[in-house]
């Protein structure tokens, strides 16, 4: 089955990982709701979050270099290493599932889409706040 979507990662990702996401999300929005000064800062760091698909991206590529490098120097054996590697990246790209999405699933790796949503909170509160500001004045 081909996934048809920008949303195949959170298809294949359990409802309760998925909660916890959207839990700790929503609890960043309640924090900085109270501590509006600090949302520029947090914006920085949503900016430099990896999500899944950079994780993927640089473990498959360093997988991949690794079996190519230990296959040509050591064994040729360590070539099936970039083979199967290479296979479940395809599966990914195809199909939005591969062996290490739910391990990083579960330690609260996030797609681009859920790191848009807390971006999109934060600057929601922050002009709250800006038009606060204004009505006071």
């Amino acid at each position: 089955m081909l996934a048809t979507n920008a949303h195949r990662v959170a298809i294949h990702t359990s409802a309760e990982v998925t909660r916890r996401i959207q839990r700790r999300t929503e609890m960043h929005a309640l924090y900085y709701s109270s501590h509006p000064e600090e949302i520029p800062e947090r914006l920085r760091q949503l900016d430099r979050e990896w999500d899944i698909e950079r994780m993927l991206e640089t473990g498959s590529s360093s997988l991949t270099l690794l079996g190519l490098l230990l296959g040509a120097g050591v064994n040729r054996k360590w070539l099936l290493l970039s083979l199967a590697v290479q296979g479940f990246f395809l599966q990914h790209s195809l199909q939005g599932w591969c062996p290490p999405l739910p391990v990083l699933r579960k330690l609260g790796v996030r797609t681009t889409s859920e790191i848009e949503a807390e971006r999109c909170l934060l600057v929601n509160l922050q002009k709250g706040g800006a038009h606060e500001a204004e009505r006071r004045r």
